[in-house]
C-alpha cells in the first residue's frame, strides 16, 4: 500500500463517512481490477500519441462502476492527462443534447494541479505556452509581440480545422486580457465553456452572435482537445456515467441518445477527436435489453462483447468490459486496506489494529450482508460507511469502546438507496 498525506488519507476516510467514492488515492483501495491496469495504461499511451479510445463498462449495483471510472481517472491524471466526468440525466444533461454535454465536460473539467473547474487555468496555461516556446524560438529570454502573434496563429490554425468560431473568441479573450478587461474576458471563457445567456457585447467583440449549439458543441470538443495539447496535456478522459438513464426516457429522445453514441463511437474511429478516452458506464440492463443499445442495432453490434466464458477470460481490450459484484473475501479485504489507511493516520494505530482485527472485520461484513438479505455484492457502501464512522471513530476517540461488546450494527432506511432498501424486504432475504 502506497503512502498517504494526512489530507488524502483525511479525504478518503471523510467520502467514505458520507457514502461515496473517494475521488482520489483509490489505488489504496483498489481490489480485483489490477487485471485491468496493464490495458488501461496501453491504452492511454495511445491516446497521448495522438489516437482516441472508447471503452463501455457494465456492471450491476454495487460492483464497482464508479469506483472503476474514478480509478481510472487516476491513472489518467498521473500520465498528465485533463480528465472530466458528467453524469447523465434526462433532463439537465440529455446525451442527445450534446451542447449540454460539452458544458458539463468543461465545468467538471480537472487536471493534476487544477480542481474542477480548470478550464479557465487551461486556457491561460495555452496562452502561456504560446510565449514561452515563442521566446524559445527566439533564442530570447522574452519574445516580441510580433513574435508571439505570429506564433498564436499558427497554434490557432490547427484548432480552425476543428472550428473556425473557436480560435476567433480565443483571440478576443487574449486581446480582452491585454486591455485588462475583465467583464469581456470572463463573459468569453463561460462562452467557450458552453455557457448560455452570455451578454451580447461580449459577444459582439468576438464576432459572434450564438450561442453554444448541438452542433457546435462537438466542434468544440474538438478545439478544447488541440488547446489541452497545447497546454503539454496529451488528452482528455471523458467518462460518461450512468447511462442507463437512458432507458426512462421518452422513446424518441432515447433513440436520439442512442445514435449520438454510434455517432461518438464512429468519429473516435474515424479520427476526429485525437487525444480523447471516452469512458462510459452501464447497467447490464442498458447494453442487454430491448429499451437499451439492443434497441439500436448499429450501436449494438459496435459494443458487442462475448461474456459466455468464465469472467476469469474476460478480454480487457474488448470494448466492453463486465465488472462482478464483491465476493466475501474481497469485502473483507478493502475493509482490512480502510482500516490500515485509518490506523496509519492515527494517534491510536495499535489500539484500532488490536480493537478491529481481521476477525471482527469479517464479522462486520456479514452482519451487513446478513442485513441487506445476504447479497453481497450490495454490501460495500453501507458496510464501509458502518466501518469508519461507527467503529473506527468510536475506537479511536473512546479508550473503552469494544465494538464487540458497546455496537449492534443497525441500517435506517434514511441512509439507503433504493437497491439496498429492496434487498431488505422479506422477498429478498435468501433462507
Amino acid at each position: 500500500m502506497s503512502a498517504l498525506s494526512p489530507v488524502r488519507r483525511r479525504e478518503i476516510l471523510q467520502a467514505l463517512r458520507q457514502g461515496t467514492v473517494p475521488s482520489g488515492s483509490l489505488d489504496v483501495l483498489a481490489v480485483g481490477i489490477d487485471k485491468y491496469s496493464n490495458t488501461v495504461s496501453e491504452d492511454l499511451d495511445a491516446v497521448a500519441a495522438g489516437g482516441a479510445a472508447f471503452k463501455a463498462v457494465r456492471g450491476e449495483y454495487g460492483s464497482g462502476k464508479t469506483f472503476f471510472a474514478r480509478w481510472i481517472q487516476q491513472q489518467a491524471l498521473r500520465k498528465g492527462f485533463a480528465v472530466a466526468e458528467v453524469q447523465i440525466s434526462e433532463l439537465e444533461t440529455p446525451l442527445h443534447k450534446l451542447e449540454t454535454v460539452y458544458r458539463r465536460t468543461t465545468e467538471s473539467l480537472r487536471t493534476s494541479a487544477f480542481a474542477p473547474s480548470a478550464f479557465r487555468s487551461v486556457l491561460d496555461a495555452w496562452l502561456y505556452g504560446i510565449e514561452e516556446d515563442a521566446a524559445a524560438a527566439a533564442g530570447t529570454p522574452d519574445a516580441t509581440v510580433e513574435q508571439v502573434e505570429a506564433l498564436l496563429e499558427t497554434r490557432l490554425a490547427a484548432v480552425a480545422t476543428a472550428t473556425p468560431v473557436y480560435p476567433m473568441v480565443l483571440r478576443a479573450y487574449r486581446s480582452a486580457l491585454e486591455r485588462e478587461d475583465a467583464s469581456t474576458a470572463d463573459a468569453l471563457v463561460a462562452w467557450l465553456g458552453g455557457q448560455p445567456h452570455v451578454g451580447a457585447a461580449a459577444k459582439r467583440a468576438a464576432g459572434v452572435r450564438q450561442d453554444v449549439d448541438h452542433f457546435l458543441a462537438m466542434g468544440f470538443l474538438q478545439g478544447l482537445l488541440a488547446v489541452l495539447k497545447g497546454a503539454r496535456h496529451p488528452g482528455l478522459l471523458l467518462v460518461i456515467d450512468e447511462v442507463e438513464t437512458l432507458q426512462r426516457m421518452r422513446s424518441d429522445a432515447r433513440a436520439k441518445a442512442l445514435n449520438a453514441l454510434r455517432q461518438w463511437i464512429d468519429e473516435l474511429d474515424s479520427g476526429r477527436y485525437p487525444g480523447l478516452y471516452l469512458l462510459i458506464t452501464g447497467t447490464p440492463a442498458f447494453f442487454d435489453g430491448r429499451v437499451g443499445v439492443q434497441s439500436l442495432p448499429p450501436l449494438a453490434q459496435r459494443l458487442h462483447t462475448d461474456f459466455s466464458t468464465d469472467v476469469r477470460f474476460d478480454n480487457p481490450r474488448a470494448p466492453q468490459i463486465r465488472l462482478v459484484g464483491f465476493d466475501f473475501d474481497r469485502l473483507v479485504e478493502v475493509g482490512i486496506r480502510v482500516r490500515d489507511v485509518f490506523a496509519d493516520g492515527s494517534s491510536a494505530g495499535d489500539r484500532v489494529r488490536t480493537v478491529v482485527d481481521d476477525a471482527y472485520i469479517a464479522v462486520l461484513a456479514t452482519a451487513v450482508a446478513g442485513k441487506l438479505g445476504g447479497k453481497v455484492g450490495i454490501s460495500p457502501r453501507l458496510f464501509l460507511k458502518k466501518l469508519v464512522l461507527d467503529v473506527l471513530d468510536r475506537v479511536e476517540q473512546f479508550p473503552d469502546f469494544d465494538p464487540r461488546q458497546h455496537y449492534s450494527l443497525t441500517l435506517s432506511s434514511e441512509e439507503m438507496t433504493d437497491t439496498e432498501r429492496q434487498a431488505v424486504t422479506a422477498d429478498e432475504v435468501e433462507l
